[in-house]
Protein backbone atom coordinates (compact mmCIF):
# COMPACT_ATOMS: atom_id res chain seq x y z
CA UNK A 1 0.00 0.00 0.00
CA UNK A 2 1.47 3.53 -1.16
CA UNK A 3 1.83 6.18 1.28
CA UNK A 4 0.44 8.83 -0.09
CA UNK A 5 -2.26 8.73 -3.23
CA UNK A 6 -2.26 11.29 -5.91
CA UNK A 7 -5.25 11.91 -8.00
CA UNK A 8 -6.13 14.96 -10.46
CA UNK A 9 -9.04 16.16 -11.45
CA UNK A 10 -9.95 19.61 -13.51
CA UNK A 11 -5.85 21.15 -13.10
CA UNK A 12 -6.09 20.53 -9.34
CA UNK A 13 -3.94 17.75 -7.47
CA UNK A 14 -5.40 15.85 -4.71
CA UNK A 15 -2.89 14.87 -2.31
CA UNK A 16 -3.99 12.12 0.29
CA UNK A 17 -2.02 10.73 3.72
CA UNK A 18 -2.98 6.65 2.64
CA UNK A 19 -1.46 4.78 5.90
CA UNK A 20 -5.32 4.85 7.19
CA UNK A 21 -4.16 1.70 9.74
CA UNK A 22 -1.45 3.56 11.19
CA UNK A 23 -3.49 6.99 11.66
CA UNK A 24 -1.28 8.40 8.37
CA UNK A 25 1.61 8.54 11.04
CA UNK A 26 4.48 9.70 9.21
CA UNK A 27 7.48 7.00 8.76
CA UNK A 28 10.37 7.03 6.38
CA UNK A 29 8.69 5.71 3.61
CA UNK A 30 6.08 8.20 3.76
CA UNK A 31 8.23 11.56 4.34
CA UNK A 32 10.50 10.00 0.90
CA UNK A 33 7.47 10.18 -1.10
CA UNK A 34 5.90 13.22 0.52
CA UNK A 35 8.78 14.84 -0.80
CA UNK A 36 9.14 13.67 -4.02
CA UNK A 37 5.34 14.68 -4.63
CA UNK A 38 5.90 18.30 -3.76
CA UNK A 39 9.37 18.65 -5.72
CA UNK A 40 7.26 16.66 -8.79
CA UNK A 41 4.29 19.14 -8.10
CA UNK A 42 6.63 22.18 -8.50
CA UNK A 43 7.59 22.08 -11.63
CA UNK A 44 3.89 21.46 -13.46
CA UNK A 45 2.86 24.47 -15.14
CA UNK A 46 -1.02 22.75 -15.93
CA UNK A 47 -1.72 22.71 -12.09
CA UNK A 48 -3.95 25.84 -10.31
CA UNK A 49 -3.91 24.07 -7.03
CA UNK A 50 -3.38 21.37 -4.56
CA UNK A 51 -5.42 20.03 -1.69
CA UNK A 52 -4.00 17.54 1.17
CA UNK A 53 -5.95 15.28 3.40
CA UNK A 54 -5.75 12.36 5.34
CA UNK A 55 -7.79 8.52 5.17
CA UNK A 56 -9.22 7.33 7.50
CA UNK A 57 -10.74 8.64 10.71
CA UNK A 58 -7.97 11.20 11.30
CA UNK A 59 -5.88 13.44 9.21
CA UNK A 60 -2.18 12.41 10.35
CA UNK A 61 -1.03 11.17 14.20
CA UNK A 62 2.47 12.50 13.89
CA UNK A 63 4.85 9.87 14.21
CA UNK A 64 4.67 5.97 13.53
CA UNK A 65 5.64 4.28 17.04
CA UNK A 66 7.86 2.13 14.69
CA UNK A 67 9.71 4.99 12.95
CA UNK A 68 10.46 6.41 16.58
CA UNK A 69 11.16 3.14 17.82
CA UNK A 70 14.47 2.79 15.72
CA UNK A 71 15.43 6.22 16.53
CA UNK A 72 16.12 4.96 20.41
CA UNK A 73 18.61 2.49 18.53
CA UNK A 74 19.77 5.47 16.32
CA UNK A 75 23.66 7.47 16.63
CA UNK A 76 23.19 11.62 16.81
CA UNK A 77 24.51 11.20 13.04
CA UNK A 78 21.92 8.70 11.60
CA UNK A 79 19.30 10.71 14.30
CA UNK A 80 21.27 14.13 12.31
CA UNK A 81 20.38 12.55 8.55
CA UNK A 82 16.83 11.35 9.51
CA UNK A 83 15.56 14.84 10.79
CA UNK A 84 17.36 16.28 7.61
CA UNK A 85 15.01 14.55 5.62
CA UNK A 86 11.97 15.40 7.64
CA UNK A 87 13.01 18.60 7.28
CA UNK A 88 13.31 18.48 3.61
CA UNK A 89 10.04 17.34 3.11
CA UNK A 90 8.55 20.02 5.05
CA UNK A 91 10.98 22.47 2.75
CA UNK A 92 9.35 21.00 -0.51
CA UNK A 93 6.11 21.64 0.76
CA UNK A 94 6.59 25.55 1.37
CA UNK A 95 8.62 25.81 -1.78
CA UNK A 96 5.61 24.50 -4.05
CA UNK A 97 4.07 27.43 -5.35
CA UNK A 98 0.87 26.54 -5.84
CA UNK A 99 -2.24 27.13 -3.44
CA UNK A 100 -2.18 24.74 -1.26
CA UNK A 101 -4.98 23.54 0.70
CA UNK A 102 -5.64 21.38 3.81
CA UNK A 103 -9.12 19.67 4.86
CA UNK A 104 -7.76 18.32 8.65
CA UNK A 105 -10.32 16.19 10.62
CA UNK A 106 -10.20 13.60 13.43
CA UNK A 107 -6.95 14.76 14.81
CA UNK A 108 -3.61 16.70 13.93
CA UNK A 109 -0.50 15.93 16.26
CA UNK A 110 3.13 16.75 16.09
CA UNK A 111 4.57 16.95 12.74
CA UNK A 112 0.72 17.10 11.06
CA UNK A 113 1.10 20.42 12.15
CA UNK A 114 3.99 21.19 10.13
CA UNK A 115 2.11 20.67 7.11
CA UNK A 116 -0.47 21.89 8.11
CA UNK A 117 0.97 25.16 8.78
CA UNK A 118 2.56 25.38 5.24
CA UNK A 119 -1.17 25.51 3.53
CA UNK A 120 -2.62 29.11 2.29
CA UNK A 121 -5.85 27.91 3.55
CA UNK A 122 -7.12 25.12 6.31
CA UNK A 123 -10.19 23.47 6.73
CA UNK A 124 -10.76 21.39 9.80
CA UNK A 125 -13.86 19.91 10.55
CA UNK A 126 -15.80 20.39 13.56
CA UNK A 127 -14.26 17.71 16.51
CA UNK A 128 -10.39 17.82 15.16
CA UNK A 129 -8.05 17.64 18.11
CA UNK A 130 -4.29 19.52 17.65
CA UNK A 131 -1.41 18.74 19.74
CA UNK A 132 2.38 19.62 19.49
CA UNK A 133 2.95 16.19 21.03
CA UNK A 134 6.87 16.02 21.19
CA UNK A 135 7.48 17.27 24.41
CA UNK A 136 5.16 14.57 26.19
CA UNK A 137 7.55 12.31 24.49
CA UNK A 138 10.83 13.90 25.98
CA UNK A 139 12.14 15.92 22.85
CA UNK A 140 10.84 18.77 20.77
CA UNK A 141 8.86 19.58 17.90
CA UNK A 142 12.11 21.76 16.63
CA UNK A 143 12.42 20.61 12.87
CA UNK A 144 8.52 21.90 12.28
CA UNK A 145 9.05 24.90 14.15
CA UNK A 146 10.51 27.55 12.08
CA UNK A 147 7.75 26.71 9.63
CA UNK A 148 5.37 26.61 12.34
CA UNK A 149 6.14 30.08 13.76
CA UNK A 150 6.12 31.25 10.83
CA UNK A 151 2.16 31.24 9.86
CA UNK A 152 0.67 30.89 14.24
CA UNK A 153 0.31 33.59 16.54
CA UNK A 154 2.90 33.82 18.64
CA UNK A 155 0.39 31.91 21.55
CA UNK A 156 1.33 29.32 20.09
CA UNK A 157 4.19 29.21 21.93
CA UNK A 158 2.40 27.48 25.27
CA UNK A 159 1.28 24.65 23.14
CA UNK A 160 4.46 23.83 21.78
CA UNK A 161 6.03 23.86 25.04
CA UNK A 162 3.08 22.28 27.06
CA UNK A 163 2.05 19.50 24.50
CA UNK A 164 -1.69 20.47 25.80
CA UNK A 165 -4.29 19.15 23.10
CA UNK A 166 -6.29 22.31 21.68
CA UNK A 167 -9.43 22.13 19.12
CA UNK A 168 -10.25 23.45 16.04
CA UNK A 169 -11.67 27.03 17.42
CA UNK A 170 -8.36 27.93 19.27
CA UNK A 171 -5.89 26.33 16.35
CA UNK A 172 -8.63 29.09 14.43
CA UNK A 173 -7.79 31.67 17.10
CA UNK A 174 -3.60 30.36 16.55
CA UNK A 175 -4.18 31.08 13.22
CA UNK A 176 -3.41 27.47 12.10
CA UNK A 177 -7.00 27.15 10.54
CA UNK A 178 -8.53 29.46 8.68
CA UNK A 179 -12.04 27.69 9.08
CA UNK A 180 -14.18 25.27 10.73
CA UNK A 181 -17.20 23.28 9.25
CA UNK A 182 -18.84 19.85 9.69
CA UNK A 183 -18.00 17.01 7.46
CA UNK A 184 -19.83 17.44 4.50
CA UNK A 185 -20.16 21.76 4.78
CA UNK A 186 -15.90 21.24 4.71
CA UNK A 187 -15.94 19.38 1.33
CA UNK A 188 -18.07 21.73 -0.07
CA UNK A 189 -16.08 24.74 1.11
CA UNK A 190 -13.17 23.23 -0.17
CA UNK A 191 -14.13 23.26 -3.93
CA UNK A 192 -15.31 26.90 -3.39
CA UNK A 193 -11.62 27.45 -2.73
CA UNK A 194 -10.72 25.50 -5.04
CA UNK A 195 -12.90 27.92 -7.27
CA UNK A 196 -11.69 31.31 -6.31
CA UNK A 197 -7.81 30.10 -7.37
CA UNK A 198 -8.93 29.09 -10.49
CA UNK A 199 -10.44 32.64 -11.24
CA UNK A 200 -7.49 34.41 -11.14
CA UNK A 201 -4.29 34.23 -13.80
CA UNK A 202 -2.04 31.07 -12.78
CA UNK A 203 0.68 32.78 -12.99
CA UNK A 204 0.03 35.79 -10.92
CA UNK A 205 -1.35 33.09 -7.95
CA UNK A 206 2.33 31.55 -8.40
CA UNK A 207 4.34 34.81 -8.29
CA UNK A 208 2.33 36.37 -5.67
CA UNK A 209 3.00 33.36 -3.54
CA UNK A 210 6.37 33.39 -4.34
CA UNK A 211 6.69 37.38 -3.41
CA UNK A 212 4.98 36.54 0.32
CA UNK A 213 7.90 33.85 0.91
CA UNK A 214 10.28 36.16 -0.47
CA UNK A 215 8.88 38.94 1.60
CA UNK A 216 8.93 36.97 5.04
CA UNK A 217 12.37 36.14 4.21
CA UNK A 218 14.60 38.48 6.88
CA UNK A 219 16.54 40.87 5.18
CA UNK A 220 14.83 40.74 1.50
CA UNK A 221 15.00 43.67 -0.99
CA UNK A 222 11.18 44.14 -0.43
CA UNK A 223 11.36 47.43 -2.68
CA UNK A 224 13.16 45.48 -5.75
CA UNK A 225 10.98 42.51 -5.42
CA UNK A 226 7.71 44.53 -5.21
CA UNK A 227 8.24 47.21 -8.54
CA UNK A 228 10.10 44.21 -10.05
CA UNK A 229 7.44 42.11 -10.29
CA UNK A 230 4.48 43.81 -11.22
CA UNK A 231 6.34 45.52 -13.80
CA UNK A 232 6.71 41.69 -15.07
CA UNK A 233 2.81 40.69 -14.27
CA UNK A 234 2.21 43.99 -16.27
CA UNK A 235 3.59 43.22 -19.45
CA UNK A 236 3.70 39.50 -19.47
CA UNK A 237 0.86 37.90 -21.52
CA UNK A 238 -1.22 36.92 -18.81
CA UNK A 239 -1.08 40.45 -17.72
CA UNK A 240 -2.38 42.37 -20.48
CA UNK A 241 -5.14 39.51 -20.80
CA UNK A 242 -6.31 40.38 -17.63
CA UNK A 243 -6.62 44.20 -18.01
CA UNK A 244 -7.74 43.81 -21.65
CA UNK A 245 -10.84 41.29 -20.76
CA UNK A 246 -11.57 43.35 -17.88
CA UNK A 247 -11.50 46.64 -20.00
CA UNK A 248 -13.54 44.65 -22.27
CA UNK A 249 -16.29 43.23 -20.13
CA UNK A 250 -15.27 39.69 -20.84
CA UNK A 251 -13.71 36.28 -19.38
CA UNK A 252 -9.87 36.13 -19.18
CA UNK A 253 -8.50 32.86 -20.96
CA UNK A 254 -7.50 31.34 -17.62
CA UNK A 255 -11.51 31.23 -16.45
CA UNK A 256 -11.95 27.36 -16.43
Amino acid sequence: MKPVIISEIDHVAHIKLHRPDMRNSFNAEMIYELTNVFEKLELRDDLRAVTLSGEGKVFCAGADLNWMKSMVGFSYGENLKDAEALYQMFSAQKKLNLPLIALVHGAAYGGALGLIANCDYVIAEDGTSFCFSEVKLGISPAVISSFVLGKASPLVRHYMLSGGVFNAQKAKELFLVDEIAGKEQAHHQLQSIIHQYKECGPLAVKKTKQLLKNIAEEGSPIKDLTTQLIAELRTSPEGQEGLKSFLEKRKPFWRL
